[in-house]
């Protein structure tokens, strides 16, 4: 039985278990109703309804759940003061506002270019997200359904079958069809998260339409089709595993199809009786019993694919910002899905990290650097690193990804081995690792390894040092030393084979989906893989400059890299054309891309963002970000959906929809003046 119980080992799998089973008895209470009275019309209305709500709320860094209630809300108001009207039928009213309110979604969405992957989880669901929070809403949501099921039963009971009677009774019919408008929205809301507003007929209508075939009793139906929504989102979830499908739509096509199979077994039954139907049953039931009475060997078990001890598996990337104050060396951890801020206290060992108020090494403190390897954030200060666990972060085993979750933590501090001439040159600039290393590149040209694993089980082992920038690629260790030579290395970093090109000076590197690059002197040098040998590409500048490119910045895995030119322009290369551009921006102070065909994002010193097309070079927005000049050391981060840029002087860190004309998602204010940050989870 492996196979069935292997999906429920993973935590966001049983997240999204118990958000079907929750909405499952939901939507049993709702769909009942909609069933008996015929309402299944009203109920597609509303969802699509709900579309203008959520388009608003997702534009305005709100909550989904809030924007989808109030816009159903509306629709349902609509639907009762029209549904009065004798001078056209009620279907008319609700086809009116179905149409208007879609189109006023549909609206809303193309007035967003960065709308895409917001709408297609609106229409189609993404169970495998459920959070611990959205089960707390669930649970309040199925609350709010029993009591207005209890509460209100003789009333819808009467208003199905006679609303004149219902009134005559005494039991106010109007304000029990607006009682049970309100707990079809409430399914509806609740359940659009999960399978979202295309599927949410699955479970909303699907299970209780089985139902009716085996009870006449409204409370017996709606246990039922609670029991077969159960059934169907289990059995969704485990088809969904093992064949690699969606999670919501695959409950909803199990839920259908339990509607058909309680229709068939119906029509069975009338034609052979219920001796021949019982006979029938027991003979299904015979490969059930012999599974459970046949002796088999004992199953050892096995550690689940992807399991990491102490981490949780999640179903999307949990993407954090790790931010620091140069002035006092405060760290904060800024979750992008929650919007928690965690504060990350340093241990008393680690004293001798040293705030400086500028930021600046000439102020008699070594300015404090941060940099990460996409799950440890490494915060330097003179000749000491202390070591951050974000918590997040994302395995890529090519074909598929594992994103993870874990307690956000202070692991410990290490001293630089070696000597540098300053202790300015052992700030960290840059940090990669892979499953096994941990590789921290110092301003001094210089690098230091850690045991990844240890400090991923929370222990600081003593680094090693390498002379020259080394990145973990492939299950090697790519190097480039001070002489130029280019040399891949076992992971015990001793000397390997040394590559045929050369790169001069080597300053600024970078790893993409093509190999590790290099900054050097006369252009970039790309260090890939073909066919399990190592090979080198240079990729030399335009023309010669004195300008060159010395860190890159990117968009992780990305092929088109970004630099600062001097003061007065921009570096953008692409690994794939093997071409450098250059594009003139003066007192421009960060860059970065999302790469293939995203605008260059560049912040000049005045505080003004500016959108430009990489290939022309032409403006395409710019937005007054920041209030006055740029205070520290400004970060533009960037993922696959927004970028990130601290504002020292307001305290904030900025979410740019970079698709969208620059337009600001969401802003985090913070107690700590944001002066380093760098993006975790990726």
């Amino acid at each position: 039985m492996d196979w069935l119980i292997a999906p429920f080992e993973v935590a966001f799998v049983q997240r999204a278990l118990w958000g079907g089973l929750l909405v499952s008895c939901v939507c049993a209470l709702a769909g009942t109703w909609v069933v008996v009275r015929g309402m299944a019309f009203l109920g597609d209305a509303m969802a699509h309804g709900m579309l203008p709500g959520v388009a608003v709320a997702a534009l305005l860094g709100g909550n989904l759940l809030v924007g989808a209630a109030v816009s159903c809300a509306a629709m349902a108001f609509g639907v009762s003061v029209l549904g009065r009207s004798k001078r056209f039928a009620t279907d008319t009213a609700i086809g009116l506002l179905f149409v208007g309110m879609l189109a006023a979604g549909v609206i809303i969405v193309s007035r967003s270019q960065s709308f895409a992957v917001d709408l297609t989880g609106f229409l189609f669901g993404d169970v495998l997200a459920v959070r611990s929070r959205d089960l707390w809403y669930l649970v309040a949501a199925l609350a709010v359904a029993v009591v207005v099921a209890v509460l209100g039963h003789r009333a819808f009971l009467a208003l199905s079958f006679d609303p004149r009677k219902a009134h005559t009774l005494g039991l106010r019919p109007k304000l029990a069809h607006a009682a049970l408008i309100g707990l079809v929205t409430l399914a509806i809301v609740a359940s659009f998260h999960v399978v979202g507003t295309l599927l949410v007929f699955g479970l909303l209508i699907a299970p209780p339409a089985a139902a009716m075939y085996w009870s006449d009793r409204i409370p017996v139906i709606m246990a039922v089709a609670a029991l077969i929504g159960g059934l169907s989102t289990v059995g969704g979830l485990v088809i969904s595993w093992h064949a690699g499908t969606a999670a919501g739509a695959t409950i909803a096509a199990v839920a259908v199809g339990a509607f058909f199979l309680s229709a068939i077994v119906s029509a069975l039954r009338e034609r052979v009786g219920r001796v021949g139907a019982a006979s029938v049953a027991a003979l299904a039931a015979v490969p059930l019993v012999g599974c459970g009475t046949a002796e088999e060997p004992a199953v050892v078990e096995e550690t689940p694919h992807g399991f990491v001890a102490g981490a949780e598996e999640m179903s999307e990337a949990q993407t954090r910002l790790v931010v620091v104050e140069a002035g006092t060396g405060a760290v904060r951890v800024v979750d992008l899905l929650t919007e928690e801020v965690t504060p990350v206290e340093l241990s008393l060992e680690d004293a001798a990290v040293q705030p400086n108020p500028t930021g600046s090494p000439t102020d008699g403190a070594p300015a404090l650097r941060l940099a990460d390897d996409g799950r440890f954030a490494y915060l330097s200060s003179g000749d000491r690193i202390h070591i951050i666990d974000s918590g997040a972060w994302t395995v890529d085993h090519g074909d598929h990804r594992h994103y993870y979750s874990a307690p956000i933590r202070s692991v410990g501090a290490a001293m630089v081995p070696g000597d540098a001439s300053t202790s300015n040159e052992s700030g960290v600039v840059a940090a990669y690792g892979d499953s096994a290393l941990a590789a921290v590149v110092l301003e001094s040209g210089a690098t230091v390894v850690f045991d990844r694993v240890a400090l991923g089980e929370g222990v600081v082992p003593e680094p090693r040092r390498i002379d020259g920038i080394a990145v973990p690629y492939g299950e090697r260790l790519i190097v480039a030393d001070g002489t130029g030579r280019v040399d891949v290395r076992d992971r015990d970093g001793a000397p390997g084979q040394v590559q045929s090109e050369t790169c001069p000076v080597p300053q600024g590197q970078a790893v993409t989906r093509r190999g590790v690059v290099f900054g050097c002197a006369d252009g970039a040098l790309v260090v890939g893989q073909r066919e399990g040998e190592f090979v080198t590409e240079k990729i030399p500048y335009p023309t010669p400059t004195a300008d060159r490119a010395t860190a890159f910045t990117h968009r992780p895995g990305s092929t088109t890299l970004t630099a600062l030119a001097g003061r007065d322009a921009v570096w953008s290369v692409d690994i794939r054309t093997k071409n450098w551009t250059h594009t003139p921006l003066a007192d421009a102070v960060a860059a970065n891309t999302a790469g293939e065909g995203s605008a260059l994002l560049a912040l000049t010193r005045d505080g003004v963002l500016h959108g430009i097309d990489p290939v022309s070079g032409t403006r395409t927005a710019q937005v007054d970000l920041l209030t006055g000049p740029v205070e520290g050391r400004p970060v533009i981060q960037v993922d696959p959906n927004r970028a990130y840029l601290n504002d020292s002087r307001a305290r904030t860190v900025h979410e740019i929809a970079y698709n969208d004309n620059l337009r600001t998602a969401r802003e985090f204010p913070l107690d700590i003046e944001p002066s380093l940050l760098v993006e975790t989870g990726l």
